[in-house]
Protein backbone atom coordinates (compact mmCIF):
# COMPACT_ATOMS: atom_id res chain seq x y z
CA UNK A 1 0.00 0.00 0.00
CA UNK A 2 1.41 3.75 -0.65
CA UNK A 3 1.64 5.17 2.61
CA UNK A 4 2.32 9.13 2.89
CA UNK A 5 3.06 10.66 6.06
CA UNK A 6 2.36 13.80 7.14
CA UNK A 7 4.01 15.85 9.64
CA UNK A 8 7.76 15.93 10.30
CA UNK A 9 8.20 16.71 14.02
CA UNK A 10 9.87 14.34 16.80
CA UNK A 11 7.57 11.51 17.00
CA UNK A 12 7.36 11.20 12.93
CA UNK A 13 10.97 10.98 12.60
CA UNK A 14 11.43 8.35 15.63
CA UNK A 15 8.35 5.80 15.35
CA UNK A 16 6.37 6.94 12.11
CA UNK A 17 8.59 7.57 9.81
CA UNK A 18 11.01 4.16 10.07
CA UNK A 19 7.89 1.70 10.61
CA UNK A 20 6.47 3.00 7.83
CA UNK A 21 9.97 3.05 5.55
CA UNK A 22 10.75 -0.69 6.50
CA UNK A 23 7.02 -2.68 6.52
CA UNK A 24 6.92 -4.89 3.89
CA UNK A 25 3.22 -3.85 2.89
CA UNK A 26 4.50 -0.53 2.70
CA UNK A 27 5.94 1.97 0.15
CA UNK A 28 6.34 5.12 1.65
CA UNK A 29 5.76 7.81 -1.00
CA UNK A 30 6.76 10.68 0.84
CA UNK A 31 6.15 13.56 3.32
CA UNK A 32 4.86 16.72 3.80
CA UNK A 33 4.95 18.66 6.42
CA UNK A 34 4.42 22.97 6.99
CA UNK A 35 8.23 23.02 7.29
CA UNK A 36 10.32 21.99 4.39
CA UNK A 37 13.44 21.74 6.24
CA UNK A 38 11.82 19.46 8.67
CA UNK A 39 10.35 17.31 6.19
CA UNK A 40 13.61 16.25 4.25
CA UNK A 41 14.82 14.91 7.64
CA UNK A 42 12.43 12.19 7.42
CA UNK A 43 14.40 10.82 4.29
CA UNK A 44 11.55 10.39 2.12
CA UNK A 45 10.98 11.93 -1.25
CA UNK A 46 9.02 15.79 -0.01
CA UNK A 47 5.35 16.48 -1.39
CA UNK A 48 5.11 20.64 -1.85
CA UNK A 49 1.43 20.52 -0.52
CA UNK A 50 -0.41 18.38 1.17
CA UNK A 51 -3.09 17.78 -1.71
CA UNK A 52 0.05 16.91 -3.74
CA UNK A 53 0.66 13.75 -1.25
CA UNK A 54 -3.11 12.91 -0.93
CA UNK A 55 -3.48 11.94 -4.67
CA UNK A 56 -0.45 10.15 -4.37
CA UNK A 57 -1.30 7.63 -2.02
CA UNK A 58 -3.79 4.76 -0.83
CA UNK A 59 -3.60 6.09 2.72
CA UNK A 60 -2.40 8.92 5.24
CA UNK A 61 -0.28 8.61 8.24
CA UNK A 62 -0.69 10.94 10.15
CA UNK A 63 1.82 12.29 12.96
CA UNK A 64 0.41 16.39 13.71
CA UNK A 65 -1.24 18.10 16.12
CA UNK A 66 -4.66 17.01 17.17
CA UNK A 67 -6.71 19.85 15.78
CA UNK A 68 -4.66 20.29 12.71
CA UNK A 69 -5.04 16.00 12.74
CA UNK A 70 -8.90 16.39 12.08
CA UNK A 71 -8.80 19.07 9.31
CA UNK A 72 -6.40 17.08 7.09
CA UNK A 73 -7.89 13.78 7.25
CA UNK A 74 -11.10 15.01 6.62
CA UNK A 75 -9.13 16.04 3.61
CA UNK A 76 -7.94 12.80 2.51
CA UNK A 77 -11.06 10.67 3.98
CA UNK A 78 -13.11 12.87 1.33
CA UNK A 79 -11.14 11.48 -1.03
CA UNK A 80 -10.93 8.40 -0.51
CA UNK A 81 -7.96 8.03 1.33
CA UNK A 82 -7.44 5.28 4.40
CA UNK A 83 -6.45 7.76 7.36
CA UNK A 84 -3.52 6.28 10.00
CA UNK A 85 -4.13 8.76 13.08
CA UNK A 86 -2.44 9.89 16.31
CA UNK A 87 -4.35 10.13 19.63
CA UNK A 88 -6.08 12.53 20.39
CA UNK A 89 -7.98 11.83 17.17
CA UNK A 90 -9.36 15.32 17.16
CA UNK A 91 -8.95 18.56 18.63
CA UNK A 92 -12.62 18.63 19.46
CA UNK A 93 -15.62 16.08 19.69
CA UNK A 94 -17.36 17.48 17.11
CA UNK A 95 -14.42 17.10 14.55
CA UNK A 96 -13.63 13.42 15.80
CA UNK A 97 -17.70 12.64 15.52
CA UNK A 98 -17.34 14.29 12.10
CA UNK A 99 -14.08 12.41 10.82
CA UNK A 100 -15.31 8.67 12.33
CA UNK A 101 -19.20 10.01 10.52
CA UNK A 102 -17.36 10.44 6.61
CA UNK A 103 -15.30 7.28 7.52
CA UNK A 104 -17.82 5.30 7.82
CA UNK A 105 -19.88 6.73 4.78
CA UNK A 106 -16.74 6.19 2.32
CA UNK A 107 -15.91 3.15 3.68
CA UNK A 108 -12.17 3.96 4.05
CA UNK A 109 -10.08 2.22 6.20
CA UNK A 110 -9.02 3.90 9.49
CA UNK A 111 -6.87 2.88 12.52
CA UNK A 112 -6.00 5.36 15.86
CA UNK A 113 -2.40 4.44 17.35
CA UNK A 114 -3.27 3.85 20.54
CA UNK A 115 0.55 2.98 21.21
CA UNK A 116 0.03 0.47 23.94
CA UNK A 117 -2.79 -1.71 22.86
CA UNK A 118 -0.41 -2.76 20.19
CA UNK A 119 1.97 -4.14 22.72
CA UNK A 120 2.62 -8.13 23.57
CA UNK A 121 2.08 -7.30 27.46
CA UNK A 122 -0.77 -5.34 26.76
CA UNK A 123 -2.58 -7.68 24.95
CA UNK A 124 -1.35 -10.56 27.30
CA UNK A 125 -2.90 -8.28 30.10
CA UNK A 126 -6.08 -7.92 28.15
CA UNK A 127 -6.39 -11.35 27.21
CA UNK A 128 -6.32 -12.32 31.02
CA UNK A 129 -8.85 -9.94 32.02
CA UNK A 130 -11.52 -10.71 29.15
CA UNK A 131 -14.58 -12.43 30.16
CA UNK A 132 -13.78 -12.27 33.81
CA UNK A 133 -16.22 -10.35 36.66
CA UNK A 134 -14.11 -7.16 37.53
CA UNK A 135 -15.58 -4.71 40.07
CA UNK A 136 -13.21 -1.57 39.73
CA UNK A 137 -9.49 -0.65 37.83
CA UNK A 138 -7.13 1.29 38.64
CA UNK A 139 -4.62 3.10 36.13
CA UNK A 140 -1.44 5.03 36.84
CA UNK A 141 0.97 6.69 34.06
CA UNK A 142 3.55 9.16 35.40
CA UNK A 143 6.37 11.05 33.51
CA UNK A 144 8.32 13.37 33.38
CA UNK A 145 7.85 14.26 29.37
CA UNK A 146 6.85 17.68 29.72
CA UNK A 147 10.08 18.89 32.23
CA UNK A 148 12.61 18.61 29.40
CA UNK A 149 13.41 16.05 26.05
CA UNK A 150 11.54 15.92 22.91
CA UNK A 151 8.10 16.58 23.81
CA UNK A 152 8.41 19.22 26.51
CA UNK A 153 8.16 22.18 23.73
CA UNK A 154 5.09 20.84 22.31
CA UNK A 155 2.13 23.74 22.93
CA UNK A 156 -1.23 20.90 22.81
CA UNK A 157 0.82 18.85 25.22
CA UNK A 158 1.73 21.87 27.63
CA UNK A 159 -1.70 23.06 27.20
CA UNK A 160 -3.61 19.78 27.65
CA UNK A 161 -1.36 18.21 29.99
CA UNK A 162 -1.36 14.39 30.95
CA UNK A 163 -4.79 14.06 30.49
CA UNK A 164 -4.86 14.68 26.48
CA UNK A 165 -1.56 13.43 26.05
CA UNK A 166 -1.25 9.73 27.87
CA UNK A 167 -4.57 10.06 29.31
CA UNK A 168 -6.38 8.38 26.30
CA UNK A 169 -3.89 5.14 26.72
CA UNK A 170 -5.23 4.60 30.07
CA UNK A 171 -8.61 5.48 29.36
CA UNK A 172 -8.60 3.27 25.79
CA UNK A 173 -7.84 0.14 28.61
CA UNK A 174 -9.91 0.94 31.48
CA UNK A 175 -12.71 1.04 29.16
CA UNK A 176 -11.88 -2.09 27.63
CA UNK A 177 -11.38 -3.81 30.89
CA UNK A 178 -14.45 -2.13 32.42
CA UNK A 179 -16.97 -1.26 29.63
CA UNK A 180 -18.07 2.25 28.80
CA UNK A 181 -17.68 5.25 30.59
CA UNK A 182 -21.18 6.67 32.14
CA UNK A 183 -20.17 9.16 34.94
CA UNK A 184 -17.25 11.00 35.48
CA UNK A 185 -17.51 10.96 39.60
CA UNK A 186 -14.51 13.38 40.14
CA UNK A 187 -12.04 15.29 38.39
CA UNK A 188 -9.31 17.55 39.44
CA UNK A 189 -5.54 18.91 38.37
CA UNK A 190 -2.77 20.77 39.49
CA UNK A 191 -1.83 22.50 36.60
CA UNK A 192 2.09 23.41 38.31
CA UNK A 193 2.86 19.63 38.68
CA UNK A 194 0.47 18.22 35.89
CA UNK A 195 -0.90 15.84 38.99
CA UNK A 196 -4.43 14.64 37.42
CA UNK A 197 -7.13 12.16 39.30
CA UNK A 198 -10.04 11.27 37.84
CA UNK A 199 -12.43 8.76 39.11
CA UNK A 200 -15.23 6.96 36.51
CA UNK A 201 -18.15 5.05 36.91
CA UNK A 202 -18.53 2.34 34.10
CA UNK A 203 -20.99 0.43 32.83
CA UNK A 204 -22.58 -1.97 35.28
CA UNK A 205 -22.05 0.59 38.29
CA UNK A 206 -18.21 -0.58 38.22
CA UNK A 207 -15.60 2.17 38.70
CA UNK A 208 -11.94 3.13 38.22
CA UNK A 209 -9.54 5.45 39.52
CA UNK A 210 -6.52 7.49 36.56
CA UNK A 211 -3.82 9.01 38.16
CA UNK A 212 -1.54 11.08 35.65
CA UNK A 213 1.01 13.47 35.23
CA UNK A 214 3.73 14.40 32.87
CA UNK A 215 5.94 16.50 34.83
CA UNK A 216 6.60 14.09 37.48
CA UNK A 217 10.67 13.61 37.57
CA UNK A 218 10.76 9.82 37.21
CA UNK A 219 12.89 7.82 34.97
CA UNK A 220 11.25 5.40 33.47
CA UNK A 221 7.95 6.63 33.00
CA UNK A 222 5.58 4.02 35.02
CA UNK A 223 2.56 2.80 33.48
CA UNK A 224 0.11 0.79 35.69
CA UNK A 225 -3.49 -0.86 35.04
CA UNK A 226 -5.02 -3.05 37.81
CA UNK A 227 -8.33 -4.75 37.61
CA UNK A 228 -9.63 -6.17 40.61
CA UNK A 229 -13.06 -8.09 41.53
CA UNK A 230 -14.78 -11.47 42.18
CA UNK A 231 -12.27 -12.62 39.55
CA UNK A 232 -9.60 -12.07 41.34
CA UNK A 233 -6.85 -9.12 40.29
CA UNK A 234 -5.19 -8.97 37.10
CA UNK A 235 -2.41 -6.27 36.28
CA UNK A 236 -0.24 -4.36 33.90
CA UNK A 237 2.65 -3.50 34.98
CA UNK A 238 5.47 -2.65 32.08
CA UNK A 239 5.14 -1.05 28.37
CA UNK A 240 8.95 -2.28 27.87
CA UNK A 241 7.78 -3.06 24.11
CA UNK A 242 9.69 0.06 21.81
CA UNK A 243 6.83 2.20 19.99
CA UNK A 244 8.69 1.30 17.12
CA UNK A 245 7.88 -2.29 17.35
CA UNK A 246 3.71 -1.22 18.78
CA UNK A 247 3.73 1.03 15.26
CA UNK A 248 4.60 -1.70 13.12
CA UNK A 249 2.58 -4.15 14.81
CA UNK A 250 -0.28 -1.52 14.31
CA UNK A 251 0.71 -1.50 10.54
CA UNK A 252 0.13 -5.10 10.56
CA UNK A 253 -3.53 -4.72 11.84
CA UNK A 254 -4.13 -2.21 9.34
CA UNK A 255 -2.98 -3.87 6.34
CA UNK A 256 -4.80 -7.04 7.06
CA UNK A 257 -8.24 -5.65 8.08
CA UNK A 258 -10.70 -3.72 5.43
CA UNK A 259 -12.18 -1.32 8.12
CA UNK A 260 -12.20 -0.49 11.75
CA UNK A 261 -15.02 -1.78 13.86
CA UNK A 262 -16.28 -1.97 16.72
CA UNK A 263 -14.41 -1.94 20.07
CA UNK A 264 -11.60 -3.32 18.17
CA UNK A 265 -7.86 -2.29 18.65
CA UNK A 266 -7.30 1.02 17.41
CA UNK A 267 -10.94 1.20 15.57
CA UNK A 268 -11.61 5.40 15.27
CA UNK A 269 -14.93 4.73 17.40
CA UNK A 270 -12.74 3.95 20.24
CA UNK A 271 -10.69 6.74 19.21
CA UNK A 272 -13.48 9.18 19.23
CA UNK A 273 -15.03 7.09 22.69
CA UNK A 274 -11.81 8.40 24.70
CA UNK A 275 -11.67 11.85 22.81
CA UNK A 276 -15.53 11.73 24.59
CA UNK A 277 -14.61 10.71 27.80
CA UNK A 278 -11.13 13.60 28.03
CA UNK A 279 -13.60 16.16 27.08
CA UNK A 280 -16.45 14.78 30.21
CA UNK A 281 -13.37 14.62 32.35
CA UNK A 282 -12.24 18.57 31.18
CA UNK A 283 -15.56 19.82 32.02
CA UNK A 284 -16.00 18.28 35.39
CA UNK A 285 -13.02 19.92 36.17
CA UNK A 286 -14.06 23.58 35.38
CA UNK A 287 -16.97 22.44 37.53
CA UNK A 288 -14.42 21.76 40.21
CA UNK A 289 -12.49 24.25 39.66
CA UNK A 290 -15.31 26.74 39.64
CA UNK A 291 -16.51 25.47 43.10
CA UNK A 292 -13.66 25.64 44.97
CA UNK A 293 -12.86 29.27 43.91
CA UNK A 294 -16.84 30.65 45.10
CA UNK A 295 -15.85 29.01 48.51
CA UNK A 296 -12.75 31.86 49.02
Amino acid sequence: MRVGLVGAGQWALITHAPALAVHPGVDLVGVWARDPAAAAQVGAPVFDTFGDLVEASDAVAFAVPPAVQAELALFAVARGRHVILEKPVAGSVADGLALERLARERGVRSIVFLTRRFAPETREFLGAAAGREWASADAEWLSGALLGGPFAASPWRQRGGALVDVGPHVLDLLIEVLGPVTDVLCARRDAMSDATKVMLEHAGQRFSTATLSMRTPVLPSRLRVCAQGPSGVVELASRETPALECYHAMLDEFLDRSASTGGAAGSLRRGVEVLEVVARIERAMRVEQLARESLR
